[in-house]
């Protein structure tokens, strides 16, 4: 109503504040998994026989059950959780490829070449196999099968990042996460029982080196079950380690030409144009970093840096694959997902001792 006789007013609603930035999108859950990487990283400081990927995973695990917290990881957190799963994963395979160069190839020697070959291809069929004739869901079978046989959460990542299933069905993330929980866990238990072997199985330290590189699954549990038995052992097992993560290379390139095969003979006339790459960008650039250290061009400064920034992403992006894991319905198939962990443990532990034996 106008006011003596005044013009009337119209009242317009004030303009909506912007929402920030930094609140939206991906960024709170980046700031979650940065948050994670410190307190993996304060976790091994604090318990140096923890690894700090291991703590990583644990922490999200623990993280993602959390009341008052697992609801904001389920909601505005996930898209940067599901990024750091996902993308920071890919560059840290491609900086792993830095750890490696082909002259520690050959300087294992064929014959313990010819061994990590055979014990990869050995636990990567049988736990598939297993894990089908178990009636896992999904791509559980061969994501464990890949975590195993190669090099944990890393290789989990790479196939899971190349499998044709996609998101449509929202099994793909579920299937790596619970991957990813068995094999940190088995990994874990790993670190404390096979130093135990070490004398009642009769092995030098060098031996020991190598059935631990050869049978254990990340890294980092790599150099902490080791390192128990002296530098030597340490040298051995890092070296057989790295020989298994190179095969993650032509383990990624078979999954795709099998998806490519699948998808022409399921539909003909479109699936030239959907086909993925043969070799996939990340293990593309881990080939390439693979080749850059074995120029030795690199500096050693350059080498130590690239590792600590490879062992920071990686811890982000585990930290983001363990806020995906839920216990509940890994209960439900909890008896056959440990069978299949022990049976594969016990798999690539007998399988990589005879190989050491018969390498001598």
């Amino acid at each position: 109503m106008a006011l003596l006789g005044g013009p009337a007013r119209t009242l317009t609603p004030a303009p909506a504040r912007p929402r920030p930035v930094l609140a939206s999108g991906p960024w709170p859950g980046l700031a979650v998994a940065a948050a994670g990487v410190a307190a993996a990283w304060l976790t091994h400081l604090a318990l140096p026989a923890v690894p700090m990927l291991t703590a990583a995973v644990l922490l999200g695990i623990a993280a993602a059950h959390t009341p008052g917290i697992r609801e904001r990881l389920r909601g505005r957190c996930r898209a940067g959780l599901t990024l750091a799963g996902r993308r920071l994963m890919r560059v840290g395979v491609v900086l792993l490829g830095l750890k490696l160069s082909l002259s520690d190839v050959a300087g294992l020697g064929w014959r313990t070449v010819a061994m990590v070959a055979g014990v990869v291809a050995l636990t990567l069929a049988g736990t598939w196999w297993l894990g089908r004739k178990l009636g896992l869901p999904g791509d559980q079978p061969l994501l464990i099968a890949a975590g195993y046989a190669i090099c944990g959460a890393s290789a989990i990542g790479a196939v899971s990042a190349v499998r044709e299933r996609g998101d449509a069905d929202g099994r793909r993330g579920e299937d790596a996460a619970a991957a990813v929980a068995l094999v940190t866990l088995c990994g874990t238990l790993a670190m404390a029982v096979l130093p135990l072997l070490h004398g009642p199985l009769g092995l030098s330290d060098a031996q020991f080196g190598r059935w631990v590189g050869a049978s254990v699954h990340d890294v980092g549990q790599v150099v902490a079950a080791a390192q128990t038995a002296g530098p030597a052992a340490l040298g051995e097992a890092v070296l057989v380690k790295l020989m298994r993560v190179a095969l993650l290379a032509p383990l990624v390139a078979l999954l795709v030409l099998g998806a490519r095969r699948a998808a022409a003979a399921s539909d003909g006339r479109g699936a030239a144009g959907r086909r993925p790459p043969l070799v996939p960008l990340f293990v593309a650039g881990f080939l390439a970093m693979v080749l850059l250290r074995t120029t030795g061009l690199v500096p050693e400064a350059v080498l130590s840096g690239a590792g600590h920034v490879q062992e920071l992403v990686l811890a982000a992006a585990l930290f983001g694959l363990g806020s995906a894991v839920h216990l509940p319905s890994l209960a439900r198939t909890g008896a056959r997902v440990a069978l299949l962990g022990l049976t594969s443990w016990v798999l690539i532990a007998a399988g990589s001792y005879a190989g050491v034996l018969l390498t001598v």
